[in-house]
């Protein structure tokens, strides 16, 4: 039977959008976005298939571009469509971390809660970080993206993101692609500059944090500020 030939509220779209994507199956969803089944299959069928394949939702997220196509009838357009559903999901669970008020006491903490999000990004991003008077994160913004440089991360942005969010304690933060934590003359130079805008703002400048891959490089434990 095909998805078509169904009641209207058992289709898997009309079903989500009736009841709430809670009231799904595994195979629903993925027929969502799976969106049509073949000659042979229904597309609910063939999401059954990859779900037999992989075991489940956990190890199919994990599952490679050319692993998803196992089953006859998911090609190039299908597996890509999965592959980014499941990236968006790891990163938005990634990036909900940070709003489990979990209060920042060392720059591990930071570390823990953004090494997931950046160690894997191909470009510098820089970061700052908001905290509420008690060090929990309130709120962090991308301030840039691509090479950092005093012309792209001006103390003008990041005070900004302090004073709209009420903070008087921020923590800049930003990545190394190339895996090397170590802060260049530029690095320390921005950051000098910014811990003494900060003190003309009132706002305090708590530490700047390198991540380059799974390591980290804090400046207040190098005592570099």
């Amino acid at each position: 039977m095909k998805v078509k030939d169904l009641p209207l509220d058992d289709r898997p779209r009309e079903k989500l959008i009736l009841r709430g994507p809670q009231s799904l199956s595994d195979a629903e969803l993925l027929a969502i976005l799976l969106r049509t089944g073949t000659k042979e299959k229904s597309v609910v069928l063939l999401a059954q298939e990859l779900l037999i394949k992989h075991s489940n939702l956990a190890m199919l997220a994990t599952a490679s571009h050319s692993a998803l196509k196992l089953p006859k009838g998911i090609k190039d357009d299908k597996a890509a469509t999965l592959s980014a559903a499941f990236e968006i999901s790891r990163r938005v669970q990634n990036q909900s971390r940070f709003v489990s008020n979990k209060k920042i006491t060392s720059p591990k903490d930071v570390a823990e809660i953004f090494i997931p999000l950046l160690r894997d990004e191909l470009r510098e991003q820089f970061v700052v970080i908001c905290l509420s008077t008690s060090n929990r994160i309130i709120r962090y913004n991308t301030i840039s993206i691509g090479n950092l440089n005093s012309s792209v991360v001006h103390p003008r942005e990041i005070f900004r993101t302090a004073i709209e969010n009420n903070s008087a304690n921020i923590i800049l933060l930003h990545n190394h692609p190339s895996g090397n934590p170590e802060p260049s003359n530029e690095d320390v130079s921005i950051t000098k500059k910014l811990v003494e805008a900060g003190k003309i703002l009132d706002i305090q400048v708590f530490d700047h944090i390198i991540i380059a891959g799974n390591s980290f490089l804090s400046f207040i434990e190098r005592r570099i500020i």
